[in-house]
């Protein structure tokens, strides 16, 4: 599957192949908090995919930018965690 946009849903059938994998919950992470992660958490969340975000599995240019998206944004459309907690809690 090649990612056409921003977000990894546009331009691409990646919300049917989940669908029909029967997948609703998405583990988000990625460079570009500000573009690919917030692109594609926006439009998930609109898809009502059930969402979390990898704190420190993300990375953006602008330190203060991602302060901001992880601390204040994300958090109303998903859980936002870091890699450690979230990896203990499927143990």
């Amino acid at each position: 599957m090649t990612k056409k946009r921003v977000s990894a849903f546009t331009g691409s059938d990646l919300a049917l192949v989940l669908r029909s994998a029967g997948i609703d919950h998405l583990v988000l992470t990625g460079i570009a908090t500000s573009g690919v992660v917030l692109s594609t958490l926006r439009q998930a969340a609109d898809l009502d995919y059930r969402l979390t975000v990898l704190s420190d599995g993300c990375y953006d240019p602008d330190p203060e930018v991602h302060e901001v998206l992880i601390g204040k944004v994300f958090a109303r459309q998903a859980e936002v965690t870091s890699i450690g907690e979230w990896y203990a809690a499927l143990a």
